[in-house]
């Protein structure tokens, strides 16, 4: 598995300029995708609805609005 590219603007565009906040979304070579994100599974856990579920090797991520909005454009629909 390999990063193949950015999904949207980078976190300098975005105007990271001293590496403090890079948030990050990358399409990877099997489809599916990473993201770089400030790690909130112990403080959104228990707001998960009834019907989501995190296996033990997972986490919850927040990736802010702006990473996600300009990453739109980039997001395959298929």
């Amino acid at each position: 598995m390999k990063i193949v590219r950015r999904i949207g603007a980078s976190p300098r565009e975005r105007g990271s300029l001293t590496g403090d906040t890079c948030p990050d979304i990358f399409e990877l070579s099997d489809g599916n995708f990473a993201v770089i994100g400030t790690e909130a599974t112990a403080a959104l856990e228990n707001e998960l609805p009834a019907d989501a579920a995190r296996a033990d090797h997972e986490r919850i991520v927040i990736v802010s609005r702006e990473t996600l909005v300009r990453a739109k454009a980039d997001i395959p629909s298929k």
